[in-house]
């Protein structure tokens, strides 16, 4: 898959609208929407989220990395 021209290892990449953006002292909370209206919430840092110049209604894609994943049922 391409992010924005360049090619990216990760598979698993989420095409995604910005909902919300909280900016914390470090830490920042992005709420993204998927197509499907399902929503992902991403912390990355106060930095990034300023350098993105995130804003709500902001076109993104989601870079899920993770070396596990688990599930849980009852």
């Amino acid at each position: 898959m391409y992010l924005r021209g360049m090619k990216l290892s990760a598979r698993n990449q989420l095409a995604a609208t910005v909902v919300s953006v909280e900016l914390g002292a470090v830490m920042s909370t992005v709420v993204m929407r998927l197509d499907g209206g399902q929503e992902v919430v991403a912390a990355i840092t106060k930095d990034s989220a300023e350098g993105l110049e995130l804003a709500a209604g902001d076109a993104v894609i989601a870079v899920i990395k993770s070396t596990e994943v688990m599930v849980a049922k009852d």
